[in-house]
């Protein structure tokens, strides 16, 4: 029988990104073309545990105003909880034990954030694995805005680990202890971050596609399509470039462990065998992640260079 774990993730956020996942938590968009993990059939299916009374950013602005706390544009503003379990946790279990699970966790999280900080706590039934997005204002028992103090270090996040586990495995006995990515020297890899790279190939295939099917009669109508479709994948990739960057020392360490396991395969333990295939894992999203933005195809860069060159020159000519 697979180990089950307990599981719980914090995400920080700033500025206009709060909107973002307010529209991913809530469902609000009509389409999920780029998150293929959302069944909207199953989206009826999804509950709150707190429901927003206004939108995150202005809750997170009226409490933040309330406290009487100063903001810089840099200030973290809201701190997401991502609450789940192994998927062999929730096999076979009903809604009611489902709901009554990230009720739990719910409770251990108000144990340590005022219930009066939490803007929302939505359960997602409609994705592979039942989860829990929990977001609040990251103020302190005494109002300042501290999301640093609250999860921004590796001695807290151990900290929340270890209260997480020994709270849940009260009422889960089979439940073990969730491991932290600053415990394991391994940055989890955001599942955002795969729905981003899905979205940039649809783009590159609909300009591969317009650029193949352009003739003298079309050529105004794709010309005007092509440019669209430019303007955001190329600045597409280099925004996931440069979030991949921090991924290299990560990259490094798996790549290092790997060897390391690869020697004591001959007298390989369950454990170490499990090990292994799990950073083969991670290096394998990693690869797939880097072809993504690695593989632009010489026409695209060609095609996106000719548009900036004649966006230039009208600029010139209007001067």
């Amino acid at each position: 029988m697979k180990a089950q774990y307990a599981i719980l993730r914090f995400a920080k956020y700033k500025g206009p990104e709060i909107g973002h996942i307010e529209a991913h938590n809530e469902r609000t968009k009509e389409k999920y073309a780029s998150n293929p993990d959302v069944d909207t059939s199953r989206s009826h299916l999804n509950f709150h545990l707190v429901t927003p009374e206004r939108k995150y950013r202005a809750e997170a602005e009226k409490q933040i105003a309330e406290a009487g706390c100063r903001t810089r544009s840099d200030s973290v503003r809201v701190v997401e909880a991502l609450v789940t379990a192994s998927p062999e946790f929730f096999k076979g279990k009903k809604r009611s034990e489902v709901k009554s699970y990230f009720t739990e966790a719910l409770d251990f999280i108000q144990k340590h954030q005022s219930k009066d900080t939490i803007i929302s706590a939505v359960v997602h039934m409609d994705e592979k694995t039942p989860h829990m997005h929990l977001c609040f204002v990251p103020l302190t028992e005494d109002k300042r805005l501290s999301a640093k103090e609250i999860v921004g270090n590796k001695k807290k996040l151990t900290w929340w680990q270890d209260e997480f586990w020994k709270h849940m495995v009260k009422k889960y006995p089979d439940l073990e202890r969730g491991e932290s990515a600053s415990e394991t020297g391994r940055t989890h890899i955001p599942p955002r971050l795969f729905k981003e790279a899905v979205h940039l190939n649809r783009m590159k295939e609909q300009i591969m596609a317009i650029l193949n099917d352009s003739n003298p009669f079309n050529k105004k109508a794709k010309a005007e399509e092509l440019e669209a479709l430019l303007d955001k994948y190329i600045p597409g990739v280099e925004v996931m470039r440069t979030k991949l960057k921090k991924y290299d020392k990560t990259y490094k360490k798996l790549t290092e462990e790997n060897a390391e396991l690869e020697k004591k395969l001959s007298s390989a333990s369950k454990e170490s065998v499990r090990k292994k295939l799990e950073i083969s894992q991670k290096l394998n999203e990693l690869d797939e992640l880097r072809r993504t933005v690695d593989a632009i195809p010489d026409e695209v860069i060609r095609a996106y260079s000719a548009r900036r060159s004649a966006h230039h020159s009208r600029i010139k000519q209007e001067i």
